[in-house]
């Protein structure tokens, strides 16, 4: 099974931006959806950005259309986000996530995991 490691979180003020990174462990990297969520203190975990196999097809919550940008590199094995124009409200633990299944929205379709990176923008 693949495993998946972030990286790229840190403190950061409102309106900079972040690259964050998920690489995985697997060749086989191009046969898994890659999703990007958050889960922010007392909150649920929440989906931000999804990308397809290939890389051809992308979706992404309202609350980050317009300002966050999903990417992968299959032949590095990494995902990618691009977040830009943060606000303090993007603060929140990022996980990307993987599935061989389709692409979803809901957390509960993919079945791995990496440990997160914390991302903090102030005001």
């Amino acid at each position: 099974q693949v495993q998946l490691v972030e990286s790229g979180g840190g403190l950061v003020q409102a309106g900079g931006s972040l690259r964050l990174s998920c690489a995985a462990s697997e060749r086989t990297f191009s046969t898994y959806y890659l999703g990007w969520f958050r889960q922010a203190p007392g909150k649920e975990r929440e989906f931000v950005a999804v990308v397809s196999k290939s890389g051809g097809t992308t979706y992404y919550a309202d609350s980050v259309k317009g300002r966050f940008t999903i990417s992968r590199d299959n032949a590095k094995s990494t995902a990618y986000l691009q977040m830009n124009t943060l606000k303090p409200e993007d603060t929140a633990v990022y996980y990307c996530a993987a599935n061989r299944i389709l692409i979803a929205t809901d957390p509960r379709r993919y079945d791995t995991w990496g440990r997160g990176t914390q991302v903090t923008v102030s005001s």
